[in-house]
């Protein structure tokens, strides 16, 4: 009787601990030909360009989206943002004003952010916008103004969660600790697996609450060192066949910690950094989007003043296209609802740029390997038009030398304003005339620069 009875208790432990343990770190998920990778993200590689927004709580103290970490504060000290939360200009349907006119075709909203903050009206949390002074689904009219303007639109959902009682503290939480043993002292009572089941909800509500999602930024992983977090943790291969299942046309990041499996992420995500090339994985190109704010930070930060200039933003954007990647642009929001003065003027400024630029953008990638860029230029290439646009970033003093171009070109053009640049084989000058060399052609461009930030030279190929 008592080894039977023993027998029970020892399977009902080995029962309970199944049930605790992160869940299997392996599984296929759904099946795609690289054909139809490609054909499910041709809007996004088209459109080359979008908007960030980093808003939440933090907004408030404006002092970086992760004030809560770098200052150490507790959940009692953090609530009085919670508290104070009401923006009381916020107009989703001047944000999408802004982000068109700035040229951008889709957007991604922080949903949710590190803080553990809920912009939406979640069914399983009470820390979310619709119990502070806001009263209202941020998140809801966001959506609705922005597909008014004919944009995309996405989520940012945190994998991490400073909030939450069931997230196991770590080397990134606000409370992290020094040793192991102080790390198990306060873990006590938490349980990732209730976390886990915590995400997938939040996840689910996104991702049935709004219609049709086109982006979904899973952020992030964290699987080395000490005290880190990986896909056994956020249980990364059931969550994305979840979301593959309920929106199988979502584009999804790379930070669930499943870069080795197929179908495991669809681009990469080089944060605040330029690659040098286009973005490669194990020697093959692969579709790569650069984030990067205005200044130093993505949540809005009222004294951080290390902003770039418009030419420096532009030059960021053709660049990323130049090396066949996109960019998404992040602005953060005041916490009364607005961009700040300094965001509005770079979003002004950009989009005048667009305005006459944007044929050197849309649709366009890596220039073909037979075509060189002169020194201080930029190339983008449009296969469908068969259209290379030079992008001078420093503007000559009249000819442009373009090497092994002869017998490639048709007919040159200032993009703007589409006004012709006549061509030629060769430099001439007063008192001397400069033969180009066999291949070469000469652009010859006004003294002047044109009055754009960074003019663009549309070449008609042969």
């Amino acid at each position: 009787m008592r080894s039977m009875i023993t027998s029970i208790v020892v399977a009902l432990s080995l029962t309970a601990l199944v049930a605790q343990a992160p869940p299997p770190t392996s599984g296929q998920l759904p099946a795609e030909t690289p054909a139809q990778k490609e054909a499910r993200l041709q809007w996004w590689t088209d459109a080359r360009f979008g908007m960030f927004i980093h808003w939440g709580l933090y907004a408030l103290p404006a002092r970086h989206e992760w004030v809560k970490k770098n200052e150490r504060i507790t959940d009692a000290d953090y609530q009085k943002y919670f508290d104070q939360f009401n923006p009381d200009l916020y107009d989703p349907r001047d944000w999408a004003r802004r982000a068109k006119q700035a040229g951008m075709k889709y957007a991604v909203i922080t949903a949710k952010h590190h803080e553990g903050f809920s912009l939406f009206d979640s069914k399983v949390t009470d820390y979310k916008a619709t119990n502070t002074p806001a009263k209202r689904d941020l998140i809801k009219a966001w959506v609705e103004a922005f597909r008014a303007e004919g944009l995309k639109v996405g989520f940012y959902y945190s994998l991490l969660d400073w909030h939450h009682p069931s997230y196991t503290i770590d080397r990134n939480h606000p409370q992290s600790a020094n040793t192991d043993a102080e790390y198990e002292a306060l873990n006590k009572g938490r349980d990732m697996a209730v976390y886990r089941q915590f995400i997938k909800d939040q996840v689910r509500e996104l991702l049935t609450s709004y219609g049709r999602i086109d982006v979904i930024w899973l952020d992030y992983s964290f699987p080395t060192g000490t005290q880190g977090k990986g896909r056994a943790d956020w249980d990364s291969v059931g969550l994305l066949k979840m979301v593959r299942e309920l929106q199988p046309h979502i584009i999804v990041n790379d930070r669930l910690d499943l870069l080795d499996m197929p179908g495991g992420w669809d681009f990469r995500s080089p944060e605040q950094f330029k690659p040098r090339e286009w973005v490669t994985m194990n020697g093959v190109r692969v579709p790569w989007e650069t984030c990067q704010t205005f200044s130093g930070s993505w949540g809005y930060y009222r004294d951080e003043m290390s902003w770039k200039s418009p030419a420096q933003l532009i030059e960021l954007l053709i660049d990323s296209v130049s090396k066949g990647g996109n960019l998404l642009l992040n602005v953060g929001p005041t916490a009364r609802g607005t961009f700040d003065a300094r965001a509005q003027d770079r979003l002004t400024a950009i989009g005048r740029w667009m305005a006459v630029n944007g044929p050197s953008i849309y649709g366009a990638t890596q220039a073909p390997a037979g075509f060189k860029a002169p020194a201080n230029t930029l190339l983008t290439y449009n296969a469908r038009t068969n259209r290379l646009y030079v992008h001078v970033l420093d503007w000559p003093m009249g000819d442009l030398v373009l090497e092994g171009y002869a017998d490639k070109v048709a007919y040159a053009q200032l993009l703007h304003d589409a006004s012709e640049v006549k061509m030629s084989a060769r430099r001439d000058s007063t008192w001397i005339r400069e033969e180009g060399r066999s291949g070469d052609l000469v652009l010859k461009l006004p003294i002047l620069k044109p009055a754009v930030e960074i003019p663009v030279v549309e070449l008609m190929l042969k």
